[in-house]
């Protein structure tokens, strides 16, 4: 596929295809969501090292989707990998990040047990887990642990006392969910932009 073709964002029609895929049967249960895959997809452009596409796909669907013919398969490979470098180019290009998610960690109602923003952070958190030595054992690593507390936050997958306190507090939670879509091109930089630009 052209490089163009891979930049250009999903349409609306073409998230609505890639999201009903991922709720069928022909996916496990343990899949990413659409909400998901887009945490994942980021954290995969901003990781320091890079991520075979066999991989994340392995990864993203907890295995390989029951898919109905070759057709269908090279159509949903084909949409996930649209969603993944348009994402990536967003980055590149220092474009404003936009979730397909509130920026808060709070439910719209009390039958949901987690937040759209948490399943977010789970699956960035999940990405990074691929490569965490990389991640965390950067030249500037106390950097990129400040840049990856918020995202760390709203994911509730640490259990350490810090954490939970800071969870408590749902005011500090919302200003740190707000401060995300601006820290991953912090994070990116971090990683990827020449040293005089840093």
């Amino acid at each position: 596929m052209p490089t163009a073709m891979l930049n250009t964002p999903l349409s609306d029609a073409e998230l609505d295809e890639l999201e009903a895929f991922m709720f069928s049967d022909a996916v496990s249960e343990d899949a990413l969501d659409l909400v998901g895959t887009h945490g994942y997809f980021c954290a995969l452009n901003i990781s320091p090292v890079k991520i075979a596409e066999k991989q994340w796909l392995q990864e993203l669907f907890d295995g390989v989707p029951e898919y109905n013919s070759e057709n269908q398969k090279a159509r949903i490979e084909d949409l996930l990998r649209r969603f993944y470098f348009s994402i990536g180019s967003d980055l590149y290009n220092d474009q404003d990040m936009l979730l397909p998610c509130d920026l808060t960690l709070e439910t719209e109602n009390d039958e949901e047990e987690q937040s759209a923003m948490t399943s977010w952070a789970q699956a960035f958190m999940e990405a990074v887990f691929l490569k965490e030595d990389e991640w965390f054992n950067h030249q500037a690593e106390e950097e990129v642990a400040e840049f990856m507390l918020p995202i760390m936050i709203a994911s509730e997958l640490f259990e350490e006392e810090e954490f939970l306190k800071m969870r408590e507090d749902s005011r500090l939670c919302d200003e740190m969910c707000r401060s995300i879509p601006d820290l991953l091109v912090d994070l990116y930089l971090l990683f990827h932009a020449p040293a005089d630009k840093k």
